[in-house]
């Protein structure tokens, strides 16, 4: 690659970006085929494994564990909502702070997509070898 000119070969063979965007839609892509059967797509199904817990989680904290902003993140609970997979809840401690948690049907829709999701899962880490995701993972947080 010249200093001066730059071709899209160059930027296709050496951009950070459009490699993990690239890769990350392939990916979506075929974990949101292997979820459809369950009625979910792969952003759903993450945000609804996230709430896998025993106290309703802060909204602020799920965008963050999540690595999405507040208002994407609420744009995104609202179709969950309205199918009653999700709830929001008020802090006990602080009325400003929503939280948010599974609904027993969200957690009966969860328990119906685990099993397509460990497949496309075992797929993945098949794709890339057996050492690839322990390898990978800390370096794609190091880029976020």
């Amino acid at each position: 690659m010249s200093k001066d000119k730059l071709t899209a070969l160059d930027v296709y063979a050496s951009c950070v970006c459009l490699g993990v965007q690239r890769a990350a839609r392939g990916v979506a892509r075929r974990y949101d085929e292997a979820l459809r059967p369950a009625g979910l797509t792969s952003g759903q199904f993450t945000i609804l494994s996230s709430l896998l817990r025993d106290e309703p989680t802060p909204i602020g904290s799920l965008a963050e564990l999540l690595g999405l902003d507040r208002t994407t993140l609420n744009r995104n609970l609202r179709p969950l909502e309205s199918e009653n997979l999700v709830e929001t809840v008020p802090d006990p401690e602080d009325a400003r702070v929503r939280r948010i948690c599974l609904t027993s049907v969200g957690r009966k829709r969860l328990e119906a997509a685990i099993p397509l999701w460990r497949k496309v899962q075992a797929e993945s880490n098949g794709r890339i070898g057996k050492t690839g995701w322990r390898e990978l993972r800390p370096l794609l947080d190091h880029l976020s």
